[in-house]
């Protein structure tokens, strides 16, 4: 075995997280590990813990860390031992998909980040010398070490606030790739974000950036209306506002350009198609589950208006989180507001804050054991 850590466990579908003193496994070649300094949670990785998402148990989860490397395996010439890097989903970089700069539609998605375990059957950690399932997005990041592959980390500069960018390799790039790199809307363009969550607020970040003149934000919570109008939205709406769509529409002028389901229910995405003039374009994001059947009315669809889904923002993460670092650097993406953190022995905490919806990025930050003596 390898460096010992603590990690979240979850030990069945339903049962509360456990953290636990666990081994890595020694590293493989192309492998790095990082000392992880804040870790996003993602309502993914709520719906993977309740059994929607599919992971043998028991099993490490988090997929958006960010940390420090303390070592690499020997074909690593990438990255090198001090560097801080953000961890993203795992893509083999050599299929089709990947090849043609679609990595979040790697061919292999499933086993590379959801089997809990690498290509060659064997897991990253353990517990009581037993096999413990990790890989979760090729980084099981709930924990003060994590192993990755080297194509799946991003180098960034070692002056950033390393214990902030994790969410960067997944909910915020979703939102925000979803925008600046699928709808991408002219200038002047009208967009409708349905939910104000971390992916939804990264999309109205998005829509600054490319200087949409409408951007209209419909959630049920005041706060996150708030925040939203804060960050660039033009107008909130809260969605149980009766006869929604007309409302929306409405205050569009007639109809979208875009809109952006983040929920992924029946009736959201319903919603999100009805207020989109012809043409236009809808793009859904949410993950429910493994099966999430919506009916939708063709009829809707007939006049030029399309609906797309989603994964990851379809960014490939080498290139765009340095991109989304950039524009934070100027001022035009501060991803910084969605964060509130919280140290990882309050778990129950992040986890009951982002059930509630009081919190909409939770990142937990780690203090590790020379950290402490000093």
């Amino acid at each position: 075995m390898g460096t010992q850590a603590r990690a979240a466990v979850l030990g069945a579908f339903g049962e509360p997280f456990e953290i636990r003193d666990v081994e890595l496994d020694a590293l493989r070649a192309h492998e790095v590990l990082v000392r992880i300094v804040g870790a996003g949670i993602c309502h993914t990785d709520l719906s993977a813990a309740a059994g929607a998402v599919p992971i043998p148990v028991p099993a490490v989860l988090g997929h958006e860390g960010a940390g420090v490397v303390e070592a690499v395996g020997s074909a690593v010439d990438t990255v090198a031992p001090g560097d801080h890097v953000v961890l993203s989903f795992s893509a083999c970089r050599a299929c089709r998909n990947c090849r043609e700069g679609h990595p979040a539609y790697c061919e292999h998605f499933a086993v590379r980040n959801h089997s809990g375990r690498r290509l060659d059957g064997t897991t990253t950690l353990h517990v009581d010398g037993a096999a413990l399932h990790g890989n979760w997005f090729g980084q099981s990041s709930m924990a003060t070490h994590a192993v990755a592959l080297d194509v799946d980390v991003v180098q960034v500069a070692n002056d950033l606030p390393i214990a902030l960018l994790g969410p960067l390799g997944c909910g915020i790039q979703t939102g925000a790739g979803t925008v600046l790199r699928v709808l991408r809307p002219r200038v002047g363009a009208s967009l409708v974000i349905f939910g104000a969550g971390a992916v939804g607020l990264g999309a109205v970040l998005a829509a600054a950036v490319a200087e949409c003149g409408t951007v209209v934000v419909v959630d049920p919570l005041p706060a996150r209306r708030e925040l939203a109008r804060s960050l660039g939205a033009t107008a909130v709406l809260d969605s149980a506002e009766p006869d929604l769509a007309r409302r929306v529409r409405a205050v569009v002028g007639g109809g979208a350009d875009h809109s952006i389901d983040t929920v992924g229910s029946d009736e959201v995405l319903t919603t999100a198609v009805a207020v989109l003039r012809s043409p236009g374009s809808c793009a859904t994001l949410g993950l429910r589950g493994r099966h999430n059947p919506v009916t939708l009315d063709q009829s809707a669809l007939l006049m030029g208006r399309s609906v797309t889904g989603v994964i990851e923002g379809d960014a490939d993460p080498q290139q765009f989180i340095p991109e989304l670092i950039a524009l934070w650097r100027e001022g035009r993406f501060p991803f910084d507001k969605l964060i509130t953190t919280f140290d990882f022995d309050d778990l129950p905490a992040a986890l009951d804050a982002l059930r509630a919806g009081s919190v909409v990025e939770p990142v937990l930050t780690f203090t590790h054991p020379d950290e402490r003596r000093a």
